[in-house]
């Protein structure tokens, strides 16, 4: 707990860090006290709450992922989540639901408001109150037909100075890393003549300028906003790209981690109940870098477990997702790892850099290419164009191995998410992954963008039919899931901070071992992540044979007379001691 006058002195570092000679001390002194009259007079702040639990589970979701001609999407959305995920599914995360003018609701005209096609802030509202509701604060970049863009035009304070511009003849871009191959900067005409304006993303998605106190500020207000519609855990979406510097590869820089430490700090004060957590598709170790010393996020999308968890399961070698597990620290208190395998973005690569080869990750590039997906660029610094991510729906991403397709998709995939499930962190479900979506090419071939393959959208009647299917894909893939749900959210063992130990059990078998916070409850995850059958020796797992060891999904149980597990192929064990 810390006191009214330290909550003080801490902005006023974040402010000293941020913006050093941009501001002097009078400027400095006046932000802070902005800053402050968002928060409560208490005399405390910073209280140590849990956050989260083995029932942390989170789906995310566009508004309009399932429609209903006769009612707004948000409402249709919240009554599915009621009929069919009621006490499985923790958390939502609407994906942007605000107005837009591109990029699936990236391109925010206005932050204050939901999209009328969508619903109100009533139906925002609804589903918050039964469930934790994270949305996205679209932190780096607005439309450039919003509002504030227009008044920007027209010069028109303060908004004359919310977006980025450069001078080309200063400021050096050279280093500049981005996940994008059009042109960085835009012109635009102002009465004060030609500017030219950073694009991080598109022509149509212009990057703030927070070295601009006023826009700081504004961010905060729309958080305050955010928290009084009911919105508690806060996505900041692309927020490496937030400060730019000359000569620097804008991405990372110390600046933005130090904005995220002044919104954590604001919110341990506003509403400690809060999380944050960071969208970084970057290499994993810079990704860490988000944690800063337990000060930053909350939370860090383990962004590297995608493209490792696909190879390990088409290649049916586990030896680099196990490396990578072998390297990764344990999260810091009152933090915690944010693990997903799907999304409505693609499979990144950039994230394992470094974790596969080269030829590696061309052969994952055309295994994928082979079951439909596709492929999407970025330019590096030097001008050349590399694959960044792979567009493809999961379920066809794991119908098959780098051979070809197969009979084992639905039970290699369900492999897949009962390893993301049981991974120490916080398990993020794409609403595709749940539903056993396909690859989407009719949208694909409709909008032109790589991404629109894995966003389908379903009439409610449609997927009630399919889920309700018995001999149907979307039925079988849909009742394992959520059976795996069920498991994960009985047991001590799998809170997002309970230890994790990996496994030596060769390539073909992927294992660790989880150990409840208390000490009391203990899981043996295993894998066999392979085409073939494994025999596992009970002595390679060094359990207690004196104890009764149970199978969580299977109920079959192991004593000390059983001398091996044999496991059929993509088939998951979760091995708990009976005590």
């Amino acid at each position: 707990m810390k006191t009214q006058q330290q909550l003080i002195d801490t902005i006023d570092r974040h402010i000293e860090v941020i913006y050093g000679d941009l501001l002097n001390q009078q400027e400095k002194f006046t932000l802070t006290q902005n800053l402050l009259a968002f928060t409560p007079s208490t005399t405390t702040f910073g209280a140590s709450l849990s956050l989260w639990s083995e029932k942390t589970l989170m789906m995310i979701t566009y508004g309009d992922t399932i429609i209903d001609t006769n009612e707004h999407p948000l409402r249709t959305l919240k009554s599915f989540l009621d009929a069919r995920l009621q006490n499985l599914i923790s958390h939502v995360h609407i994906l942007p639901f605000f107005p837009y003018s591109s990029d699936d609701g990236f391109a925010v005209k206005d932050f204050y408001s939901v999209d009328e096609r969508l619903g109100q802030w009533q139906d925002i509202q609804a589903i918050a109150k039964d469930y934790d509701l994270m949305a996205d604060l679209v932190i780096n970049h607005g439309s450039s037909t919003s509002e504030w863009f227009d008044k920007f035009q027209n010069d028109e304070p303060p908004y004359n100075n919310y977006y980025f511009t450069v001078d080309t003849k200063q400021f050096d871009i050279s280093a500049v890393t981005r996940p994008r191959t059009n042109p960085l900067l835009k012109q635009v005409n102002t009465p004060k003549g030609t500017k030219h304006l950073w694009c991080t993303f598109s022509h149509d998605q212009i990057d703030f300028n927070f070295q601009n106190p006023e826009v700081l500020l504004e961010f905060i207000r729309i958080i305050n906003f955010y928290l009084s519609q009911g919105i508690r855990v806060f996505r900041l979406d692309a927020v490496g790209f937030l400060w730019k510097a000359s000569g620097t590869t804008c991405l990372s820089l110390p600046q933005t981690h130090e904005v995220i430490r002044l919104i954590r700090t604001l919110l341990s004060a506003i509403s400690p109940e809060s999380v944050i957590i960071t969208e970084t598709n970057i290499p994993n170790q810079e990704n860490l870098s988000y944690f800063g010393n337990g000060n930053e996020a909350h939370c860090i999308y383990n962004f590297s477990l995608p493209p490792l968890l696909v190879n390990t399961l088409v290649t049916g070698n586990c030896t680099y997702l196990k490396q990578w597990m072998l390297s990764m620290p344990p999260a810091q208190p009152e933090t915690a790892y944010f693990n997903f395998i799907a999304s409505h973005d693609g499979i990144g690569l950039r994230p394992v850099e470094g974790l596969l080869s080269d030829n590696d990750i061309d052969q994952l590039i055309k295994t994928m290419e082979s079951f439909g997906g596709k492929i999407s660029y970025r330019t590096t610094a030097d001008g050349t164009e590399k694959p960044y991510e792979m567009n493809i729906a999961l379920v066809d991403a794991l119908k098959g191995t780098t051979k070809g397709e197969d009979d084992w998709g639905i039970s290699r995939f369900i492999c897949a998410q009962a390893i993301m499930l049981a991974l120490e962190g916080i398990p993020g479900i794409y609403i595709h992954s749940l539903l056993g979506t396909s690859n989407d090419y009719d949208k694909l071939n409709k909008t032109q963008h790589n991404r629109a393959i894995n966003r389908s959208q379903w009439h409610r009647n449609d997927i009630d039919d399919a889920l309700d299917a018995t001999d149907g894909k979307h039925h079988k893939i849909f009742q394992q899931y959520k059976r795996l749900l069920y498991i994960r959210r009985q047991e001590k063992a799998f809170h997002p901070n309970a230890k994790q130990v990996t496994l030596h059990l060769g390539s073909d078998i992927f294992g660790f071992w989880r150990e409840s916070i208390d000490e009391e409850d203990m899981i043996y995850c295993l894998y066999n992540i392979s085409l073939r059958n494994q025999v596992v020796p009970l002595s390679t797992i060094n359990i207690n044979l004196e104890e009764t060891w149970l199978d969580l999904l299977t109920q079959k149980h192991y004593k000390k007379d059983n001398d091996c597990i044999v496991m059929s192929p993509y088939q998951v064990v979760w091995l708990k001691n009976q005590i």
